[in-house]
This record gives C-alpha cells, structure tokens and sequence, in this order.
C-alpha cells in the first residue's frame, strides 16, 4: 500500500491523503473542507479503481466555484493514473 498526497487548489480542503493498492483507493482523508460530505465521499469511493472515480466526480462544481472538491480527488487520481 503506498499513500499519495494531493493538495487541491480552488477548494476549501486543504490536503488529500489517497491511500491506494492495486489501482484501487483503500482509503481517503481530507484535511479542511466540509467534513461530513468529504467522509461521506472518502467511503462511497473505497474499493473503488481510480478510473471509476475520475469518471464519476471530474467536473463537478462547487457554488461559484470552476471546481469542487470531488473534481480536485478526481485530478488528483488522474496523477496516480
């Protein structure tokens, strides 16, 4: 098991913490951000392969934001890809 850290821009959370084996995330935790919703996403993705979830969240906006961060894990993924 390896852990990737992304730091998302444009967002409230600060920090991603991607832990991954086999393509896969086993788990995930963002520092800052809206807590419940980002542990609520943290487990709807474990078990679940990078590409799924980069199709899944990439391009989805927060607000008045150009992004989210849903679509910042998803570019995250995309460096581990």
């Amino acid at each position: 098991m390896e852990t990737y850290i992304f730091r998302p821009k444009g967002v409230c959370s600060r920090e991603m913490r991607i832990t991954h084996e086999d393509g896969k995330i086993v788990n995930l935790e963002v520092i800052g951000g809206c807590n419940g919703n980002l542990k609520g996403i943290a487990q709807l993705v474990k078990g679940l392969p990078f590409e799924e979830v980069v199709n899944r969240l990439s391009g989805i906006t927060c607000g008045f934001k150009q992004t989210s961060c849903p679509d910042q894990l998803a570019e995250g993924l995309k460096n581990l890809l």
